[in-house]
């Protein structure tokens, strides 16, 4: 029996998107995936956004097989196979030479592997960063590993060792060349400000103009601002933004998420040729943003912008319910069918006919698809209810009602 049970080792993870307020923008190594300055980031609750992903090794398997979203994708793809990689190497470092026969042979096995979004993988929410840190946590819990794992998820997207913690994270941009010390930590559990909330404006399911990948290198070529942003202005707004999160000062905290969110649209502007990420109801938004703000006085939403057009708005949950309201009226759902508002609860909200005057100036009816409403939550879970693994014990998905 116990070699029957040992062919099929099995473990399901699910991991959590990342929003940045401090952006990573450009590599100095593109293939170690090292940045050109560190970056800070929100993690964002896996109950309305995450990646399930299930990893199966069996003596039966005749080659490593890849699923994503229920389609058999690519799994030669260089950065899964960097992953696979570093973590089968880890595991034999960690068996230190002793030659556990079980893991060894878990090691020669072939691996089948499944993975799963909560949410649409075109909207431009950080599949990728929710999708790589799920690939390692599932890995390493099936190989045994246990070591700083950040780094390896860093090696399939840079944004994905962030994801490897919950609440507030800080990915180093580190000074060795190997990569050793360009590692993600975390800042602040998602426990330490119970109030702040996300509102993610989805404008359009579309694909990105620009992959990341490739926008991001011709702006280290090409954009002076670029090279004067990693140097000068990240590391001072990088200690400003963690005393703001430290002392839950949403005024600082806010202000400065708009301003480096602006900043780093100005160095795809500033790359030549230019990269646009921002549409017309991107800036529609802002604009509606800092007239919110203007008329209570105060900074109440901040808006973040990754590469692509949906808006992420920082708020506390106090004013959830009047700015949804105020968005619901700026961009009235083109039907009432499909949910508006989805994920945490929304309360209804009066206007004052002053308020109206003041925010909501004219009206773009159908421009935001929806709003989600979320909050920072916490890093990688092991999944334990064997209902909801994505493969079977014969390696192929498992038909899911």
């Amino acid at each position: 029996a116990m070699a029957a049970e040992r062919a099929v080792a099995m473990a399901t993870c699910t991991a959590p998107v990342n929003i940045a307020v401090i952006k990573y923008w450009g590599k100095r190594d593109t293939d170690l995936i090292l940045p050109i300055n560190s970056s800070l980031s929100v993690t964002l609750h896996q109950d309305q956004l995450r990646t399930t992903t299930t990893a199966v090794a069996s003596r039966d398997f005749t080659e490593d097989r890849l699923w994503l979203n229920g389609a058999e994708a690519d799994v030669g793809h260089p950065r899964v196979q960097a992953c696979l990689r570093e973590v089968r190497r880890l595991a034999r470092k960690r068996r230190g030479g002793s030659e556990d026969a079980a893991t060894l042979g878990l090691l020669s096995y072939k691996v089948h592997i499944a993975s799963e979004n909560n949410f649409p993988t075109a909207a431009g929410l950080a599949s990728s960063a929710a999708g790589y840190a799920c690939l390692v946590s599932a890995l390493a819990r099936l190989y045994g590993v246990e070591d700083e794992l950040s780094e390896v998820a860093r090696r399939g997207s840079g944004s994905a060792c962030r994801s490897m913690w919950g609440g507030f994270v800080q990915w180093q941009r580190g000074e060795r060349p190997d990569g050793t010390d360009s590692v993600a930590l975390q800042v602040a559990p998602e426990t330490h400000w119970p109030e702040l909330r996300v509102l993610v404006l989805v404008v359009s399911g579309e694909k990105k103009p620009v992959a990341s990948t490739a926008g991001m290198q011709t702006s280290v070529e090409t954009s002076p601002l670029l090279k004067h942003r990693a140097e000068v202005v990240v590391p001072e707004r990088l200690a400003q933004m963690m005393r703001h999160i430290r002392e839950r000062d949403f005024e600082g905290f806010g202000q400065l998420a708009m301003r480096d969110s602006n900043q780093f649209h100005a160095t795809c502007l500033d790359t030549f040729p230019p990269i646009f990420y921002l549409n017309d109801l991107s800036r529609h938004i802002i604009s509606l943003a800092h007239r919110y703000n203007a008329h209570h006085g105060h900074t109440k939403v901040a808006y973040t912008f990754d590469a692509g057009p949906n808006a992420v708005i920082f708020t506390l949950d106090d004013t959830v319910d009047e700015f949804v309201e105020v968005v619901r009226r700026s961009f009235p759902p083109a039907t009432n069918g499909d949910q508006f508002v989805r994920g945490l609860p929304v309360g209804s909200a009066t206007l004052s006919q002053e308020l109206v005057t003041a925010v909501v100036t004219e009206p773009v009816p159908g421009a935001v698809q929806y709003i989600l409403h979320t909050k920072p939550g916490p890093g990688p879970q092991l999944v334990d209810d064997p209902s909801q693994h994505l493969l079977g014990a014969d390696g192929l998905p498992r038909c899911r009602a």
